[in-house]
């Protein structure tokens, strides 16, 4: 995680996350009335088709107010996740050597015997 430079009048505290080909941004600011407040922002970057990217991004508030049932709720539902699943990441983009279920495959093996009794016909011939 790393420090952001002050950029608005408004930010007070910030830091940053760069996870792959997402960043969290954690920005502490200030109402009007002088509180503060967090804000969580997420930008993720995609890319077009002629090689030109952009980004998309999304924001929560968190309030002061909220900040206890939104802590409480965070951890368990972290812990719920690596309780489950571990701290593994499980997914094609992560995995080098994830083998993807062929669906076709799977069902064609599972109803051999129903097809050979429904047709003559060999697919591959045709």
């Amino acid at each position: 995680m790393e420090e952001r430079k002050y950029n608005e009048a408004e930010d007070i505290y910030s830091k940053i996350l760069r996870a792959g080909r997402r960043t969290y941004f954690f920005d502490v600011r200030s109402t009007k009335a002088g509180d503060y407040y967090l804000t969580i922002s997420e930008s993720k970057k995609f890319t077009n088709e002629d090689g030109s990217f952009y980004f998309k991004k999304h924001k929560i508030y968190l309030y002061k107010e909220d900040f206890e049932g939104f802590n409480e709720l965070l951890k368990e539902m972290t812990k719920y996740i690596i309780d489950e699943k571990g701290l593994e990441v499980i997914s094609e983009r992560h995995q080098k050597d994830f083998v993807k279920e062929d669906h076709k495959t799977k069902s064609n093996e599972d109803n051999t015997e129903s097809k050979e009794n429904f047709t003559d016909v060999d697919f591959d011939d045709i």
